[in-house]
């Protein structure tokens, strides 16, 4: 009887085969560096490049956001579109200099739909913020931050390990058991979606509130 050939089955790499190699004094750049080429999920087949976090290495607190966004994605850097200007702005209402701070996302690729010429953005799903919640991890551990902000429901996610009710949970800190503070409050592009004017100020004003708030825990 003639010999058949059978096709091995594929290999599945699993998440932790896609960890890669770095020393234990790694820096923010080399991590950076070894984040660019991330297969961990599927998003870096749509996205234009992995945009990881930005910021100095002894910042006394870290913003964590939900993803980059359509001109993140082409600039490479976390919030530059007109969520971070939003941010930006309030930060430097509440005496915050966005220069000492470390700012990143929980997803460090964008998922869109395409709608025409557009990209609409797409919130991404428990395995995607899973799968690079690895990367926060270690950004976490290279910073050491005195406190962290969970801008949004997606950033709280990944920094609780389970799903927070912001607008009800908003303004309070939660105590990991690793000790790390995390400070939760809205994503910057909530203020967006606002359609009348009268209220979306009263929103910037709230979220001003939360900064000054954490302006006050950083030195605590």
């Amino acid at each position: 009887m003639a010999a058949t050939n059978q096709a091995k089955a594929p290999v599945r790499r699993g998440l932790d085969d896609a960890k890669p190699v770095l020393g234990e004094d790694a820096s923010i750049a080399e991590l950076r560096a070894a984040a660019k080429p991330c297969r961990r999920c599927p998003l870096w087949r749509d996205a234009t490049q992995t945009v990881f976090g930005e910021g100095p290495e002894n910042a006394e607190v870290i913003f964590v956001g939900e993803q980059p966004g359509d001109q993140e994605d082409v600039a490479g850097k976390p919030f530059v579109g007109p969520a971070g200007r939003i941010l930006d702005a309030t930060l430097n209402d509440a005496d915050i200099e966005r220069r000492k701070t470390y700012v990143t996302n929980a997803v460090k690729h964008f998922k869109f739909e395409p709608r025409g010429k557009r990209r609409i953005h797409s919130k991404p799903n428990a395995g995607e913020i899973q799968a690079c919640r690895w990367w926060l991890d270690r950004e976490l551990d290279l910073i050491q931050p005195n406190l962290v902000v969970a801008l949004g429901a997606t950033a709280a996610q990944a920094l609780l390990g389970k799903a927070v009710p912001v607008t009800k949970m908003r303004g309070e800190v939660i105590e990991r058991e690793d000790g790390l503070r995390v400070f939760i409050t809205i994503h910057p592009s909530f203020i967006l979606r606002i359609r009348e004017q009268e209220d979306k100020e009263a929103e910037r004003e709230r979220f001003l509130k939360d900064m000054r708030e954490v302006k006050r825990l950083m030195a605590v």
